[in-house]
């Protein structure tokens, strides 16, 4: 598989997601994904990204929750 953006190839590995917003910050390590050789340019499989978004959605609801009390 080729980078979208470098053209370099793509490999099958694991690495970190982060995402930062106003109420958390939410880092993951170790998810499968393509990262490329040679910008490092991270690619996620639909079932990671249905899965990580799964999380944020459960963890913006509960920051919601704590947030009342």
């Amino acid at each position: 598989m080729k980078c979208l953006y470098c053209d370099g190839e793509m490999e099958k590995t694991k690495s970190s997601y982060t995402i930062n917003r106003k109420d958390y910050h939410l880092f993951l390590e170790e998810v499968p994904a393509y990262v490329c050789t040679k910008c490092k340019e991270k690619l996620f499989e639909e079932t990671e990204v249905e899965a990580i978004q799964k999380l944020i959605r459960h963890l913006e609801s509960d920051v919601r929750q704590l947030q009342r009390v």
